[in-house]
């Protein structure tokens, strides 16, 4: 018997759906920074974008609670159509299921606020009554709490929701750097939102391979003068 679960990530097997990225949902995240939260979120739109993986974004009470998307992952998408709803839970709106349905992948990479609500009971109902395999980007996603975060994600696992993260997600998408024709622009994202990974590729660019700085403009290197004594 094969198990679907054991195939990697493709640009041509799986959708992605943004859940709730707004400012006030948040602002009650505490199980990881913030400012890292956005990074994330930003840098899977960008891969998602890349390799035209289809993507659902789904808000939940825009104007009487929880504010807009956040401008820089719809700057991803822009025109993109935003899916409103009233439920906390994604699955209970008509609109997203029918958006999901029409995308036609069975493998659905979710990055949602918050992990123990929004995600958890998407992710339970999706499987249940969908048929979709759920593969939650728990660094793209936040909760209340550690605790709530992890045991949202341990009871979801435990369901059979496969976790992942979003560099995980863009490198399984890219999986062979001879594949050229989404290297740099893979690159350029693990530049501006890889940490240390994107550092290193800087200094090996610049330094061992002698590419031209990153930064924009004319930047100016004075020697050193020492100073009088």
């Amino acid at each position: 018997m094969t198990n679907s679960k054991l195939e990697v990530l493709t640009p041509q097997n799986c959708q992605m759906i943004f859940i709730d990225q707004q400012p006030q949902m948040a602002f009650g995240v505490q199980s990881i920074d913030r400012q890292v939260l956005k990074n994330n979120v930003v840098g899977l739109a960008k891969a998602a974008k890349v390799f035209n993986i289809p993507t659902v974004i789904t808000t939940v009470e825009t104007e009487s609670f929880s504010g807009n998307t956040f401008p820089e992952l719809l700057d991803v998408f822009p025109e993109h159509d935003l899916l409103e709803r009233t439920s906390m839970n994604s699955w209970d709106d008509q609109k997203v299921r029918d958006a999901l349905a029409k995308n036609g992948k069975k493998k659905v990479v979710v990055a949602g606020l918050w992990t123990e609500v929004c995600n958890n009971t998407f992710a339970l109902c999706a499987m249940l009554e969908g048929g979709y395999e759920i593969y939650m980007v728990a660094d793209a996603s936040g909760g209340t709490s550690k605790e709530a975060h992890d045991y949202a994600m341990q009871r979801m696992i435990q369901a059979g929701v496969v976790p992942v993260t979003w560099q995980q997600v863009l490198l399984e998408w890219q999986r062979d750097w001879a594949h050229k024709e989404t290297y740099n622009e893979v690159m350029d994202i693990v530049k501006e939102h890889s940490g240390a990974y994107g550092m290193g590729v800087d200094y090996a660019y610049t330094m061992v391979h002698k590419a031209p700085a990153r930064a924009k403009g004319a930047h100016r290197t004075l020697a050193p003068v020492p100073a009088s004594k």
